[in-house]
């Protein structure tokens, strides 16, 4: 009786570890068929997007050119000065107005700074296609943010970050994401899903972590698969 008690209990855990990992499939699978599903969001190659950064009682606009998984300038204008970050190539630079700390002159972007611009290179973030970039999901469980049930999902990527994810039960679109910045916690809230060229792309973000404060993004435009000239991401000599 013994034996058989045991071997009930591990098919009953095996069974129920089975559907643990489909239901991460299942949330992932949903996830992206709400983006506008996944060979529309590989037909993405480029995108364009306008946006105004509300910060400190100021309006900053702020244009992001992406050819994606390649290269990503960021460019904002602060009281007529520019700063601008560039990842091209896995290597990256950028120009910090004298106001900001910087010289005003083109320079190399540190290597923590490099790594987190990094990630930007994939504009869907890392569950679309998981398995295939090699990173770890794991359901840690259905929670109540802002009144609305989520799915909270532990996504680990292939180099090791850690970043936490919070699906609408809903929608099935991300609506939180919890990540270090600087080194310190932040969290990154999303809304305001738009369609464009079959794929939803999120309008309103507000990042807030201890060191920056809260910023709000506004999206006033995004264009997908236009022509973007590659030499506006390369270092400009001094």
């Amino acid at each position: 009786m013994k034996t058989n008690k045991l071997i009930w209990t591990m098919a009953a855990a095996l069974v129920s570890a089975a559907s643990y990992a489909q239901t991460v499939d299942e949330i992932v699978d949903k996830h992206v068929a709400a983006l506008g599903g996944l060979d529309k969001i590989k037909a993405v190659n480029t995108v364009v997007t306008d946006r105004s950064l509300a910060v400190q009682g100021m309006e900053i606009p702020n244009k992001t050119t992406l050819v994606v998984g390649k290269s990503v300038r960021n460019e904002s204008t602060v009281m007529g000065n520019t700063m601008v970050q560039v990842v091209d190539e896995g290597k990256g630079w950028m120009i910090r107005p004298t106001m900001m700390g910087g010289t005003g002159e083109p320079e190399d972007m540190p290597a923590d700074q490099l790594k987190q611009q990094l990630s930007s290179l994939d504009p869907f973030g890392g569950l679309v296609g998981y398995k295939e970039k090699e990173n770890k999901v794991e359901l840690v469980g259905k929670e109540t943010v802002d009144k609305k049930d989520v799915y909270h999902l532990k996504l680990t990527t292939k180099d090791g970050q850690v970043i936490d994810e919070y699906v609408d039960a809903a929608t099935y679109l991300v609506s939180k994401v919890k990540v270090s910045m600087n080194g310190q916690d932040g969290e990154i809230e999303l809304s305001d899903y738009k369609e464009v060229n079959g794929v939803k792309f999120p309008n309103t973000m507000e990042i807030s972590n201890a060191q920056m404060g809260t910023m709000s993004f506004i999206t006033n435009k995004i264009s997908v698969n236009t022509p973007v000239d590659p030499a506006i991401f390369k270092k400009p000599a001094k």
